[in-house]
């Protein structure tokens, strides 16, 4: 049988090109990503006001820093502007989001009977089945997107699908992945660290395997003031945190590398403050 050499000319893929524009998250966030446009003979960076169209973004972190408050917020966002979110829970039992999802959407003033109708969930939690059949996981998961017409999808955690076999991470991450752009699905997939991990790394449990294939990572960080020098170097008291997210990289578009402050409200949001750099140099004046 005759082999066949599949390639593309460039302007082939042309008609298939996605548009660049940005998913809103209602963070700072939406400013940190830009593209470049010529104005008057010159070039000027545009923010994309979101997350890059049907991008993949990976967010990891040690532990309490935010990662999943800000899935949730960026589902509740996207759900209150009328769009559909699949979202995937891996570690918490779905019954748990319904609390989380309300609280959160009357702290940021979002209609949540309208939350209600577009977000679908599906719980891997409490479904080995899920956890370990990664195709039926997956058809699920297109039977969602094609019957309730989603366009963004929140996986907390990718970690725990492959769970005890991070030697498969690669493989596992790569088959979500492909799946997540055949179905033009704008996602974020949020990872955990392992403790030898550096907290301020790509880095995840399974290695570089997530950061390596998907489109972009944004990395959630905490601080714990722990000694003198830091206290007069932040202005914070000792024993407080200083939570810290930079985006480390996307191949989609162009990006700020430097470092945010943010904070945890109350309510469980995530409030992006400003660079690292001027948090420092406000406190000390």
């Amino acid at each position: 049988m005759e082999q066949k050499h599949e390639y593309y000319s460039l302007k082939e893929l042309k008609n298939n090109a996605p548009k660049l524009f940005g998913v809103k998250t209602n963070t700072k966030l939406d400013d940190m990503f830009y593209t470049i446009v010529e104005e008057n003979n010159s070039f000027v960076k545009k923010p994309l006001n979101g997350l890059p169209y049907l991008s993949v973004i990976n967010i990891t972190g040690i532990p309490d820093t935010g990662k999943s408050l800000f899935g949730e917020q960026f589902a509740l966002i996207q759900a209150s502007l009328g769009y559909k979110v699949l979202f995937v829970t891996v570690e918490s039992p779905a019954e748990f989001l319904y609390t989380s999802f309300k609280m959160k959407s009357k702290f940021l003033n979002l209609d949540f009977d309208k939350i209600e109708e577009n977000i679908f969930v599906i719980d891997v939690s409490k479904n080995d089945l899920f956890r370990e059949n990664h195709k039926y996981l997956l058809e699920t998961m297109e039977f969602v997107i094609k019957e309730k017409k989603t366009t963004i999808t929140v996986i907390d955690s990718i970690t725990g699908l492959y769970e005890h076999k991070e030697v498969m991470a690669r493989q596992i991450v790569r088959l979500f992945y492909n799946f997540l752009k055949k179905y033009k699905q704008t996602a974020i997939l949020i990872s955990q660290k392992r403790s030898s991990q550096s907290s301020d790394s790509a880095e995840a449990a399974g290695g570089l395997a997530v950061a390596h294939i998907v489109d972009g990572t944004i990395v959630f960080d905490k601080k714990v003031i722990e000694n003198k020098w830091d206290s007069n170097l932040y202005n914070l008291p000792l024993g407080s945190v200083l939570r810290t997210l930079r985006i480390d990289g996307c191949r989609l578009t162009g990006h700020d590398t430097k470092t945010y402050v943010f904070e945890i409200t109350e309510a469980g949001t995530i409030n992006i403050l400003m660079p690292l750099e001027d948090f420092v140099k406000k406190n000390k004046e």
